[in-house]
């Protein structure tokens, strides 16, 4: 009786049942972060426990997290802090789980969006064509609206 109550305290431990947010949920925190401050410092605080062990997808959505908060300081030093912070999480992510869409849909938006002098814009190409190509297998419907809606707004040529 004791080794059970052990075990049962054990599963339960605050520890080894940590909360991983729903994906859904993670989707909607990451638009709401492009344009306020305290809901990207949510999203980097509710992710902070994963890394490209525990949850690759999750350490993407950190870094590109953190690379939005480049877009809320004012500070030149502390926007280039956060854009190399989020962008090695991002590419750890991605290395860590190279056929993963989302990921990969992630560094896209990122990359697209952000001011060339920062030359993070190498992978713009292949990450289109990964997803154009990965379009028809997806299974998640939610995400693929997503991301054929920003395909077709996004034009390559500028």
């Amino acid at each position: 009786m004791k080794k059970i109550l052990i075990f049962i305290l054990f599963i339960n431990s605050p520890v080894l049942a940590e909360n991983v947010p729903a994906i859904s949920d993670v989707r909607i925190m990451f638009h709401n972060a492009a344009s306020g401050e305290d809901a990207c410092k949510d999203l980097i605080r509710l992710l902070e426990p994963f890394n490209e062990i525990k949850d690759p997808l999750l350490l993407g959505y950190r870094g590109s997290s953190t690379i939005l908060m480049a877009k809320h300081v004012i500070n030149p030093y502390s926007k280039l802090s956060y854009f190399k912070k989020g962008k090695s999480m991002l590419e750890k992510a991605i290395q860590s789980d190279p056929k993963n869409i989302e990921l990969r849909f992630l560094r896209y938006t990122i990359q697209t969006n952000i001011p060339a002098f920062l030359s993070y814009n190498s992978q713009i190409e292949n990450d289109r064509r990964f997803l154009t190509q990965s379009l028809s297998r997806m299974s998640d419907n939610e995400l693929k609206k997503i991301i054929l809606s920003y395909l077709n707004q996004y034009s390559p040529a500028g």
